[in-house]
């Protein structure tokens, strides 16, 4: 066998690269792993990127404004403190003041600014600490309204993209208003306008250029530069934004420091005054109730109210020399616990409510004892019965023996005396002398008379909705009232029969302006206007001569009525001129008696004339206006007939229709006598 010898196979030739050729690779493959790498990156830092379309209509959470009955602020109420203004309504220099401290190139670029960046950098690094951001406001805006405040470099890039994509999306005057009115400028304040209110006291539009010079310097560290704590730093600031919109040409140097120099005038408190308390929180309830709490809180609403301040400050002012009183009085029992009081002012002609003292502190208990609270008002409850009582036949003179009596109680086998207040009887007593000098047992006989329901019926008509006692014990103020709704009762008296329900709120605008609720009482028909002006005649000799005597030198017409509960519980006060309507009560918020001789005539009355002294200087000084088919009758009310001697008579209102007969011949002569002449001729009458 012949074996052939194979050719070896050859190698195979091995391929090297050069340097350079190795170089190439590597780079490509880095620059294919960055792109992979950043592409990934960018794709997830964007997924879940906000929409910045909500900014295309910005709402944010507004500040809600309540004003008084004069237009003016009195209270701010807000999750976040701010009222958004439009650009074109703020000085020129303000935005310019802005601008020039955090944005110097907002004009010039898309959003983002790599040139402040570098510059804010370069800055700090010289001044050793952090004076300038590089944050353009547009990134501001990004942040505050998108983004969460946390230091990551994620959350600048998603800030820094959003920047673009807004810039792309509104104007530079868009995003300028959105950033004035939502940057947070420390002590609560948001936006230029809650700020120039929290610091200055004054709108945004009225600010001088030191003024908007110091807010301009807020942005970067509201706490760290705010003027109420930190003077010496927020005016270094201030220098700095000045000294930056000369450097931008926005103002001369002069003007810089001339502004500089300018004496700033601060707000005295962003807190409304205390004294206002309890009536705003009835005006937050109310709203709340109506609206919800989100809109109260964030919408921007605009309440106007009934709320006098003068009024209100006299309120409080009585309420406390009330109690001073009190206290001064029971001096001897050291460590007493105080009481309370309450005091509600109604105008009589139409339902407004100008002033409430819910109690003797707002800040210690919010509880309001003029709306809330539920006392026996005692004789305060009489001149209802009395009216009541007119309305059915009876007059002024129609004599009532005041005796004693005994009648059935409440369970079997019970019974019930009722005495007067002085533990004495009167025998023989006209209807005026019963209410003048709260005759509690004629007072009785009176309702016994008239009946329950006719008296039941007049209270729901004047407005009194609480429980109301379905027997003779009502005669002595034996139900629960709120003093608003006996207080809005007695207006009803003084505003010839008319019932106005009491009224807080006035009207409701949304953020636009746009109305949405009105209060006007038109009123409603409770009682004869011939009956409410019987009424108001008797309750004027209160004043004069009965229980309500120790407020007689209030010098205006006026009316009103004392009550006193059993062992000095409560003191009440009501009293009225043709305007304005009072109610007083004072008591402790347990059950407890206020003291011996405590009565309403020596307790609620004098907050009653202290609370109207003050109140009279906005009064008109007029008699409560006369009625058709009401004649003024001098009257001897020893025995209940027509008097001509001087010092044993008073004046009364009788209706024309209903005359006794010992009180028609001297008619005409009565009759051609007015209201105002009788008092001429009959001081005091």
């Amino acid at each position: 066998m012949i074996f052939v010898a194979s050719r070896p196979p050859a190698k195979k030739k091995i391929r090297t690269w050069n340097h350079a050729q190795l170089s190439y690779f590597l780079l490509s493959i880095a620059a294919g792993l960055t792109v992979l790498i950043s592409t990934t990156l960018f794709i997830f830092i964007t997924l879940d990127l906000p929409d910045i379309g909500s900014l295309d209509s910005y709402q944010p959470a507004q500040t809600t404004l309540i004003f008084d009955d004069r237009g003016e602020v009195v209270e701010r109420v807000f999750s976040e403190n701010r009222i958004v203004v439009p650009l074109n309504e703020l000085p020129e220099l303000l935005p310019q003041a802005f601008i020039a401290a955090e944005d110097a190139r907002f004009y010039d670029h898309s959003g983002v600014d790599g040139w402040s960046i570098v510059r804010a950098l370069v800055h700090n690094l010289r001044a050793g600490e952090r004076r300038q951001g590089g944050s353009t406001i547009t990134q501001q805006v990004a942040r505050a309204l998108l983004l969460s405040r946390e230091k990551t470099y994620s959350r600048k890039i998603r800030e820094a993209i959003l920047a673009y994509r807004i810039d792309q999306r509104l104007s530079k005057d868009e995003i300028l208003h959105i950033y004035l009115n939502h940057i947070y400028l420390g002590s609560g304040a948001y936006g230029v306008e809650a700020a120039s209110w929290t610091y200055f006291a004054k709108s945004a539009r009225d600010l001088n250029l030191a003024e908007m010079s110091l807010l301009a310097g807020l942005p970067q560290a509201p706490s760290r530069y705010t003027p109420l704590r930190h003077y010496t730093l927020a005016k270094r600031r201030q220098a700095y934004v000045l000294n930056r919109m000369a450097e931008e040409a926005y103002i001369t140097p002069t003007a810089a420091r001339r502004a500089y120099l300018h004496p700033l005038l601060w707000a005295t408190s962003p807190q409304g005054a205390p004294e206002n308390g309890y009536f705003l929180q009835q005006v937050k309830n109310q709203v709340e109730q109506r609206y919800g709490r989100k809109l109260l809180l964030e919408g921007g609403l605009r309440i106007y109210t009934s709320l006098n301040q003068e009024l209100q400050q006299s309120a409080a002012a009585a309420v406390a020399h009330g109690i001073q009183s009190w206290e001064g009085r029971r001096r001897q029992s050291s460590g007493t616990e105080r009481p309370q009081a309450a005091l509600i002012a109604i105008e009589a002609g139409t339902g407004l409510v100008k002033a409430v003292s819910g109690g003797t502190d707002f800040s210690a208990s919010q509880f309001n004892r003029a709306t809330q609270a539920r006392r026996q008002p005692g004789s305060a409850f009489k001149p209802l019965i009395y009216a009541a009582a007119l309305d059915h036949g009876l007059t002024p003179a129609t004599i009532i023996v005041d005796e004693p009596i005994r009648l059935r109680g409440a369970g079997p086998r019970q019974t019930w005396e009722p005495k007067n207040f002085t533990n004495r009887f009167y025998g023989p007593t006209t209807l005026r002398d019963g209410l003048v000098f709260s005759r509690n047992v004629v007072t009785v006989k009176i309702l016994q008379q008239t009946g329950l329901d006719p008296v039941i019926q007049l209270a729901r008509r004047l407005g009194i909705s609480s429980p109301l006692s379905n027997n003779l014990s009502l005669a002595l103020g034996s139900a629960e009232l709120s003093v608003m709704e006996l207080t809005a009762a007695y207006a009803a008296f003084a505003n010839g029969g008319i019932y106005h329900r009491p009224i807080f709120v006035q009207s409701v605008r949304d953020r636009l302006g746009n109305l949405l609720e009105q209060n006007r009482s038109t009123g409603s028909r409770a009682l004869d206007p011939r009956t409410a002006y019987q009424v108001t005649r008797l309750l004027e000799g209160v004043i004069k001569d009965g229980t309500g005597r120790g407020v007689a030198g209030i010098a205006i017409p006026a009316a009103g009525k004392t009550g006193t509960t059993d062992r000095y519980m409560d003191a009440w006060f009501i009293g009225y001129n043709p305007e304005l309507v009072t109610g007083v009560w004072v008591g402790f918020d347990r059950l407890a008696p206020l003291g011996a001789n405590e009565s309403g005539g020596r307790t609620a009355a004098p907050v009653w004339q202290h609370f109207m002294q003050e109140a009279k200087k906005q009064l008109k000084n007029e008699e409560f206006p006369r009625p058709p088919g009401i004649v003024l009758i001098p009257v001897n009310n020893a025995v209940g007939k027509y008097e001509d001697n001087p010092r044993r008579i008073s004046w009364e209102a009788f209706r024309t229709d209903n005359l006794p007969p010992s009180m028609v011949s001297p008619l005409p002569g009565a009759a051609e006598s007015s209201a105002r002449e009788v008092r001429q001729a009959k001081p005091g009458g």
